[in-house]
């Protein structure tokens, strides 16, 4: 494992992470009466179309998907649209998936929706980035010793405290403080976004720390 692999894992988590950062900041300066709690759904909506912009952008600049087999327009157009239908499905999943949990079925369901958008985009869509369209790869990578690369690695991490975040952050919200952002999803929404920044630091300096302990093989 090279220095420059794991400096180069560092540059592109920094990227990412002050989109969120870009994300809470400029549209305070340009929009009236913008805060992350008093309009949060539109927080939530910025923040999501940024970090997915900036993944999409860095991890194709960086070239760490694996090659495509054919290079050809139709190849890549259904690589996009099968891309798009697992993201949607992932949406979904985790829409299901937070409302078995104990969010509102009816009452704000698109609040709810929005949040399992986000959660998406800080999960689904960087397996997406890096492994492809390839449920057999992301079974991989989440199985036990799965990981074939650094990046690999990062995903289990990233996807862990993402999911992680959003899960304590729920605490909060049936606690009798009365406070706005124990509305729903904001708490969650906060959660998670605060866990997947974690996640995007702690990835390569648990990479760095362990070097020496993880050997990649191909499988």
């Amino acid at each position: 494992m090279k220095d420059i692999e794991i400096k180069g894992m560092v540059s592109a988590h920094c990227i990412i992470a002050l989109s969120i950062v870009m994300a809470t900041i400029v549209p305070a300066v340009l929009l009236d009466d913008f805060s992350v709690y008093g309009t949060h759904l539109v927080w939530l909506y910025i923040c999501t179309a940024g970090v997915a912009a900036v993944n999409i952008a860095v991890y194709t600049l960086l070239g760490v998907s694996p090659p495509a087999k054919k290079n050809t327009l139709s190849h890549k157009v259904a690589k996009v649209s099968k891309s798009c239908l697992y993201f949607m499905f992932s949406c979904l999943l985790f829409h299901g998936i937070v409302v078995l949990y104990g969010a509102p079925l009816l009452e704000s369901a698109s609040e709810t929706f929005s949040f399992a958008v986000l959660l998406s985009t800080f999960t689904t869509l960087r397996c997406l980035c890096i492994l492809g369209p390839n449920v057999q790869a992301w079974i991989r990578v989440f199985s036990r010793n799965g990981a074939m690369s650094i990046w690999d690695t990062s995903l289990q991490i990233t996807t862990a405290s993402s999911v992680t975040g959003a899960w304590l952050g729920a605490f909060p919200i049936p606690l009798d403080w009365e406070r706005p952002w124990q509305v729903w999803p904001i708490s969650c929404t906060l959660g998670a976004t605060l866990g997947f920044v974690a996640g995007l630091f702690i990835a390569p300096l648990w990479i760095h720390w362990h070097r020496k302990q993880l050997t990649y093989k191909s499988k």
